[in-house]
């Protein structure tokens, strides 16, 4: 059977390249998905972090407009996020409390209360619901790690929330599959 198999498959002529092919064909793949998929690099990261924060936490660096997701051994993943406003703010411990795919949106009070034009409740998955994919609540009222609507994109990195924390969708969608409820959140100023 190998001899008919031999016969009948196409040739292919494997030719061996260069590590400097190699690193021109990745640097040329890099650059083609950075044009292709702008956020995409710029948003996430490995970085070096601190030895003592446990694996699995949160970080979120409000100066820096960074959340961190502490992988372990002085290893964390760092997220571009956009964070609450001024007069929005927040500082301190919490825990994850849920995690909800597409979830539906009702506008919290004080949102309701600068914008009454907003409904009762946009449908997860709607163009207009500012949750975007994926939301992680946190065990303090009224707060979420969450994903962006088509529109908010643009703020991720600034001061824009009241009281979330925005990312971009792709970015939630990376952190919530990584982690769990009951993880520990540390917001610093």
């Amino acid at each position: 059977m190998k001899w008919l198999y031999a016969l009948c498959a196409p040739r292919i002529r494997y030719r061996r390249r260069s590590a400097k092919t190699w690193s021109v064909l990745i640097l040329a793949s890099l650059i083609a998905g950075a044009v292709i998929f702008p956020d995409i690099g710029r948003a996430r990261e490995i970085v070096g972090f601190s030895p003592s924060a446990s694996a699995g936490a949160i970080i979120i660096k409000v100066r820096e407009r960074a959340l961190f997701f502490v992988v372990g051994d002085g290893v964390a993943i760092r997220y571009r996020i956009a964070v609450p406003k001024r007069g929005k703010e927040w500082a301190g411990a919490a825990h994850v409390s849920g995690k909800y795919i597409n979830p539906d949106w009702s506008p919290p009070p004080c949102v309701k209360a600068d914008h009454p034009e907003l409904p009762d409740i946009i449908p997860g998955g709607a163009p207009g619901n500012p949750m975007g994919a994926r939301a992680i609540t946190l065990d303090r009222l009224h707060i979420a790690i969450h994903g962006t609507s088509r529109k908010m994109r643009r703020s991720i990195g600034t001061a824009a929330s009241y009281r979330c924390i925005r990312m971009l969708n792709e970015d939630v969608i990376d952190l919530f599959d990584r982690v769990r409820i009951g993880a520990p959140v540390l917001m610093i100023p």
